[in-house]
């Protein structure tokens, strides 16, 4: 489908311009569909785009028929909204019926909204299946390695942030000192940093471990870190992070381990069978 255009579902973050980047790189042409109240209107301008709603789902299939639209990518962060605001049509009223409870948890929403896609004929893929190098790598990134202690810590966070994940309720945890300091919640990671900042102790030995939750649906919202994660890390007094390997998006990974190096912030790539 290179010839066809690219529709590019999104929300906030680095992420869509990325894939921007890659469409122009390879001459695909691509077209943006920005989620209503969702993203950043200075940059939508700059590029062709259609505005889509939530709840109007019989009015967004439209749109990318309309647009010649076969494969759509969905990227950038969501904030989830209230089920009574989504101003749902018909259609709507019936895709959330058919999925039921798993409309209250993002993973089952965001496998629901993907299997309502397929069905009518539209071609998912993830954007790592597009753009090279964007998963996380195993083992350290930059100058900083994680110490012995810490690498117990972050086996205690993996685990701690699995369980999040199976109850689908979030992909991040911050662990400091064989303790469980913080599980993500729908306010996201950066809420979290900041509001756990002041528990954490003057050891500066707070880690941030994000993984893909065990139920994932690949192709949309794996954990994502990026430079504005590691300025986050510094800023709130925190020793490193860890992210799931080869299921997380790594955002500029020089820009990362440039100023993780300078921040003197470590950055590790785990896996469930290696620490």
């Amino acid at each position: 489908m290179e010839n066809q255009p690219l529709g590019i579902v999104m929300g906030k973050g680095d992420l869509p311009s990325l894939l921007i980047d890659f469409c122009k790189k390879n001459k695909r042409p691509y077209l943006l569909f920005p989620i209503k109240y969702q993203v950043d209107v200075s940059f939508i301008r700059k590029h062709p785009h259609v505005w889509v709603s939530f709840g109007q789902i019989k009015k967004n299939l439209d749109l990318l028929r309309k647009y010649n639209i076969k494969e759509l990518v969905f990227v950038g962060t969501v904030q989830r909204p209230r089920l009574l605001s989504l101003n749902l049509d018909w259609m709507g009223w019936k895709w959330l019926v058919t999925i039921g409870w798993k409309a209250f948890g993002d993973d089952g929403l965001l496998s629901g909204i993907i299997g309502l896609f397929e069905k009518e004929g539209f071609k998912i893929v993830g954007a790592h299946q597009l753009i090279r190098d964007l998963l996380m790598p195993q083992g350290k990134l930059g100058k900083i390695d994680p110490t012995g202690e810490d690498k117990k810590n972050i086996a205690l966070g993996f685990e701690a942030a699995k369980e999040l994940g199976r109850q689908d309720r979030g992909q991040g945890v911050i662990v400091e000192n064989g303790f469980i300091l913080a599980r993500e919640t729908m306010e996201g990671t950066d809420w979290m940093l900041k509001e756990t900042a002041p528990l954490l102790s003057k050891t500066g030995s707070a880690i941030l471990v994000k993984v893909s939750k065990p139920q994932q649906e690949k192709r949309v919202d794996l954990p994502t870190i990026g430079p504005e994660t590691i300025e986050n890390l510094a800023r709130y007094g925190y020793k490193g992070i860890a992210l799931e390997a080869e299921n997380g998006f790594l955002l500029h990974p020089e820009k990362v381990i440039k100023l993780a190096d300078q921040k003197g912030i470590f950055v590790y790539g785990v896996t469930e069978k290696k620490v």
